[in-house]
């Protein structure tokens, strides 16, 4: 188990494993618990140095924050420091599936076409006809 994955720490050594029911009672500033690449950190001890303020933690404390963490770019540095905070690893049972280890693929990735590209072109193509309608409209009046 030498191997380092994604969030640069190492995996324990066949656990201690913690159910996502388990990380969720974990979400308050007594006991602080977030999940990043199906490995479980408590947080807690950093809540008041994190740079971005603790507010930052507690909205993402009790649930997976891998998107989150990814999204903002943390620096080599914070990779180092997470691993301090190791406790344990997602049961695997609630692991989601077919998740993907590449820290930069994310099951949501597919959803992020629909949000991102489709949805916006739909609605200027909608918008477009509506105009061309209206101009129309307003030139045979």
């Amino acid at each position: 188990m030498g191997t380092q994955e994604a969030g640069g720490a190492e995996p324990p050594q066949g656990g201690p494993f913690f159910t996502m029911d388990e990380v969720a009672k974990r979400s308050t500033g007594k006991e602080t618990w977030l999940v990043i690449h199906g490995r479980v950190y408590d947080v807690t001890r950093f809540l008041d140095e994190h740079p971005g303020g603790e507010e930052v933690l507690l909205e993402q404390a009790g649930q997976d924050a891998t998107e989150s963490f990814d999204d903002v770019g943390h620096s080599e540095d914070a990779h180092e420091m997470l691993k301090q905070y190791l406790i344990g690893e997602v049961h695997p049972d609630d692991l989601k599936p077919g998740g993907s280890k590449d820290p930069n693929k994310s099951p949501s990735n597919e959803s992020s076409f629909w949000t991102v590209w489709l949805i916006p072109i739909v609605g200027a193509v909608v918008l477009g006809l509506m105009y061309r309608f209206y101009v129309m409209d307003a030139k045979s009046s």
